[in-house]
């Protein structure tokens, strides 16, 4: 068996670690891969490995063995789910990597990477699903599937097999340009004549001139545009406060893996593209539209500013109203954002998708009863996601709804989304808001709440709580950007060729990053010329980067041959 990797990795954790997982485990837990663990009195058993979280939320007396998701797998599908082991974030990891490394899995459990997964598969310890799967699965789960366009499924299989059931993550992009709306209508600015929500990089800096000239927040230190000093994520959903956008102008993707002209794999990070977003930045540092304390104010300094008035120009996730601009409301009620994409010279808003999955769901090999991991998909993915009448359906998870109860709560700890989820959760909010269908028909509780609170806003925004605004700016005008341009055909999509880790991006991975966080700052500042980039390439590509694209290669040639 090909261990070796497993064994590096237990040796990571420390030995006090190790043998006091040991000891536990003996007292607790049964063996999990006993022949007969997949029934008892009649009754199919599931032990599981479970992934918890800090804050569950569950009722008093409900556990993440005995809960109303666990009770209502035994009343559907007459399974028994029996925790083999529980954990939350590393401790679950050093888990998962000692049941590998010692052969003895639990029925069921999540692994969070492909290098993982790859291992289980060599160390042919899983069940292959294909055909489980096949047979099983409801055309709605597959229909999920099918939105990725084979990336999904591709990332669970090896030699066409499928060997795992791969968690689904949507795409989430662009990051967006909000601007204070209240503030270009006080100015009397015109910024998006053609009303597309798609500007250019001229009509966001002369907005930002205009702002510190004007100054109409009526603070006395007007601040154009702040950015974080890390710059740059390697995802569109859950950053803010940085250049993505701008880098997109140039079809650039920092901190992702893509392949170049010439189909040799890179980094965002290192490209032609990225140097020529620094240099804009850098100019516009120079001209004091960027914040002329650049690289050295924390995340809550910017947000204060964005609170105080100083600035109305946030880069940002189409949910930031949510949890960041939402601290604006509260400050002043007339507050108003406006959301806009940055489009190319040619008109398009260059985005790179998403990781497609992130986690995998395994079977142990000889389990009895394989097919329960695909009817447990179809159960609450399928079944549960597209209730019509949650309450009377299924009351106990209704009121999980309604107490927020995490979703680690439930047997598989991940989401199962279509690619285009938040579309149809655009799509669902508006219907409900325009009377299209009914509140009541809504199966997330999410989208009702949110379509709720933006009927509520539109009959009198004046009035209308910071919650209510919050949701209206987020669904409206963040989704509803997304919407639209995904409707007009603007968005011109990047597949990023890999998203895992290796064993250099591991060990350096971090210095790297921190590498591009200075030489950045440097660049933008002027401190060192924008020439200097090249010097950064060098350098990273000597730290570890070459290494790592090496790594990067041989892992999509391995995986071009399975």
């Amino acid at each position: 068996m090909k261990r070796n990797s497993l064994f590096k990795r237990i040796t990571m954790l420390s030995m006090a670690s190790i043998m006091t997982f040991s000891l536990v485990a003996c007292v607790e837990k049964e063996p999990s891969n006993a022949a007969d663990s997949a029934s008892e009195n009649g009754e199919k058993i599931i032990k599981m490995g479970r992934v918890t979280s800090a804050n569950s939320k569950l009722p008093e007396g409900d556990t993440y063995e005995d809960n109303a998701y666990t009770r209502l797998v035994e009343e559907k599908l007459g399974v028994k789910i029996e925790n083999a082991f529980e954990g939350e974030g590393e401790d679950y990891t050093r888990q998962v990597a000692l049941a590998i490394s010692s052969g003895e899995l639990p029925d069921m459990m999540r692994v969070d990477s492909r290098e993982e997964l790859k291992e289980l598969v060599e160390n042919d310890l899983i069940a292959d699903l294909t055909d489980v799967y096949n047979e099983n699965a409801s055309d709605y789960i597959k229909d999920i599937y099918d939105s990725y366009d084979g990336r999904s499924l591709e990332d669970a299989s090896f030699d066409e097999r499928l060997m795992a059931l791969p968690a689904t993550i949507g795409d989430e992009a662009p990051n967006m340009i909000w601007i204070r709306k209240d503030w270009t209508e006080k100015l009397g600015l015109e910024i998006d004549s053609d009303g597309d929500r798609s500007i250019t990089l001229d009509e966001l800096e002369k907005t930002a001139k205009a702002f510190i000239e004007n100054d109409p927040g009526e603070t006395g230190n007007p601040i154009g545009i702040p950015m974080a000093y890390w710059l740059n994520s390697g995802s569109y959903g859950g950053s803010a406060l940085n250049m993505t956008s701008i880098a997109g102008i140039f079809n650039a993707y920092p901190r992702f893996w893509l392949e170049d002209e010439n189909g040799n794999i890179t980094n965002g990070s290192i490209t032609e593209g990225t140097k020529q977003a620094l240099g804009v930045l850098s100019d516009w540092y120079k001209e004091g539209i960027l914040d002329p304390q650049f690289g050295t104010r924390t995340w809550d300094d910017i947000m204060a500013l964005v609170t105080n008035g100083q600035t109305g120009i946030v880069t940002g996730p189409w949910h930031i109203p949510d949890w960041g601009l939402s601290t604006v409301r509260e400050m002043d009620k007339n507050a108003d954002f406006e959301a806009y994409s940055l489009e190319d010279e040619n008109g398009k808003v260059n985005v790179a998708h998403t990781n497609p999955t992130g986690a995998f769901i395994v079977v142990r090999k000889d389990y009895e009863h394989p097919e329960l991991a695909i009817e447990i998909l179809n159960l609450f993915y399928d079944e549960l996601a597209n209730s019509k009448d949650l309450e009377t359906d299924y009351p106990e998870v209704a009121e999980y709804k309604e107490l927020g109860v995490d979703g680690s709560t439930r047997p598989f700890n991940i989401e199962v989304l279509k690619s285009d989820n938040l579309l149809f959760d655009y799509s669902t909010i508006m219907g409900a808001v325009n009377g299209e269908i009914e509140m009541g028909e809504i199966a997330s509780s999410e989208a009702r709440d949110a379509a709720t609170s933006i009927k509520k806003y539109t009959e009198n925004p004046s009035d209308a709580d910071t919650a209510d605004w919050s949701k209206y700016h987020s669904r409206v005008k963040g989704m509803g950007l997304i919407d639209k341009l995904t409707k007009e055909d603007k968005f011109n999509w990047v597949n990023p060729v890999y998203f895992g880790n290796t064993e250099t991006l591991e060990k350096k991975g971090a210095n790297l990053l921190k590498l591009e966080e200075e030489d950045f700052i440097k660049i933008v500042t002027g401190a060192e010329p924008l020439e200097y980039f090249d010097t950064f390439v060098s350098n990273w590509k000597s730290q570890g980067g070459d290494e790592i694209i090496a790594e990067i290669e041989a892992i999509n040639a391995d995986r071009s041959n399975e």
